[in-house]
């Protein structure tokens, strides 16, 4: 498949500022990403793998992205800490007039102050994106982890 240059930039940029915002800690940002009705979903490999419903987290809008969020930030305890993502190239599986199906492999770090950085999380990101001339915003983001444990909980949107 070919996919012209302009479309891998768009991707490749529209990737980093997603990872950038989780970064600096701009959770109220993060749904701008998704369409209104977009699907997100945590889940692990094996249950992807096995086309298993359990997910570690799983959202449907703005309106539970929004919700989940509003937990973060004001009933959740949890200490502090700060993510890291590492994103590779795209990989893009699919194409049409309006959307890219697309597999990016990530890594996140965590840490937190005073203790040294910790591998949390390492998976691909398997993504369909709708495409206008104007954005770029996920329909749907599943993020398939590799690792079996998990340390703690997943907090933020990875």
């Amino acid at each position: 498949m070919i996919v012209n240059a302009e479309l891998r930039h768009r991707i490749a940029d529209f990737h980093a500022a997603y990872a950038a915002c989780l970064d600096h800690g701009r959770l109220d940002d993060w749904p701008d990403f998704f369409t209104e009705d977009a699907s997100y979903r945590i889940t692990a490999r094996e249950n992807f793998d096995r086309d298993l419903p359990l997910s570690t987290l799983s959202l449907r809008g703005h309106g539970m992205m929004r919700d989940r969020l509003y937990g973060v930030q004001s009933t959740i305890f949890h200490a502090p800490y700060y993510q890291r993502h590492i994103l590779g190239p795209s990989l893009i599986t699919a194409l049409s007039d309006d959307t890219v199906a697309c597999e990016t492999n990530y890594l996140v770090v965590r840490t937190k102050r005073d203790m040294p950085a910790e591998l949390f999380n390492v998976g691909v990101y398997r993504d369909v994106i709708r495409v206008s001339e104007t954005d770029l915003k996920f329909t749907q983001r599943v993020c398939v982890f590799d690792n079996d444990l998990i340390p703690n909980s997943i907090i933020y949107p990875i």
